[in-house]
């Protein structure tokens, strides 16, 4: 099977469009450039409001920047549109990003959503890289590891965790499907969601799982103990009978892809590396990035149906 683009000229156009050099700022965002509402504590109140914030960071990982780069880019884009606004300085935006709320803006569904879970890992850049390159020193690497629920049909980043290199994906599940409010059609992961508790999560959703069982697998319900099967099993009866191949056709495993699509285009994006050194504000740049990419997306979404070969 084959697929066909049926949207070219609009895709074509939104494709054009992310590259482009025009810059602009609504007039909601210049209102709420400064923060005048004071914050009742002791001690001064924040002179930019939060929206500032992320619009600086957003623009960092945009052009792949550094807090300095970012800075002089955002005074040189003022001047340029004659909008008379302070920017940020850079140390002012690290420490005010780890406590960053960051929605993912995604587009209202009105369905059920299928929604695919993976997890990617990412680079965090600073001295031990530098040692290695320059000097061959062995130190060990550092990675946080992001946790992604993407929307099937769109491609849209619907749910984001960030967690150290050494969390199983199988534990964020849970939190990963609290965050989405659009109903559960089904979710889709790959073998390392293979546990009783990822089934149990996705079943309290409302939502069918569909999780390859390991090679090794054995049944996990015999007899008559339940009233129905376990889903599980049912998985490994099916491929037990029809191969692992078709089981993966029948139940649009496949489609599971669509995640390691959206993990390419991030990191071929954005670098895959981190520049910030606390992990809450490595969490957030993280989360701003999956925020900007769901908006490229927005501008640019082929519309594709199958054909036959």
């Amino acid at each position: 099977m084959k697929s066909s683009i049926r949207n070219w000229s609009e895709y074509n156009a939104g494709l054009k469009n992310r590259g482009s050099l025009t810059f602009w700022l609504d007039e909601a965002v210049i209102e709420a450039w400064y923060n005048e509402i004071p914050s009742g504590k002791p001690g001064a109140s924040k002179d930019y409001s939060d929206l500032s914030i992320i619009t600086f960071v957003t623009m960092k990982s945009v052009y792949n920047q550094a807090g300095r780069q970012t800075e002089g880019l955002l005074e040189s884009l003022f001047t340029l549109m004659g909008i008379d606004l302070d920017v940020p300085d850079h140390s002012t935006v690290s420490r005010r990003m780890g406590k960053l709320e960051v929605i993912l803006p995604v587009v209202p569904k009105s369905g059920s959503v299928h929604l695919v879970v993976d997890s990617t890992g990412v680079k965090v850049y600073g001295e031990g890289e530098w040692k290695t390159r320059q000097h061959g020193i062995s130190k060990r690497r550092t990675w946080r590891k992001l946790h992604l629920g993407i929307d099937e049909t769109t491609g849209e980043i619907m749910t984001a965790v960030v967690t150290s290199n050494d969390v199983h994906d199988g534990e964020v599940l849970s939190a990963l499907l609290d965050q989405v409010e659009a109903e559960l059609a089904q979710v889709t992961a790959d073998g390392a969601y293979d546990h009783s508790h990822c089934y149990d999560e996705i079943e309290q959703k409302g939502a069918s799982a569909v999780i390859p069982p390991r090679k090794d697998a054995v049944i996990w319900q015999h007899g008559n103990c339940q009233a129905s099967p376990h889903p599980r099993d049912e998985n490994l009866r099916y491929i037990r009978r029809h191969g692992r191949k078709k089981w993966k056709r029948d139940s649009s495993y496949h489609r599971r892809s669509l995640a390691e699509n959206t993990m390419f285009r991030l990191k071929a994006i954005f670098g895959g590396k981190l520049r910030s050194r606390k992990f809450d504000n490595q969490a957030v740049e993280l989360f701003v990035q999956c925020a900007a990419l769901n908006r490229m997306i927005q501008i640019a979404k082929p519309n594709s149906i199958m054909i036959n070969d």
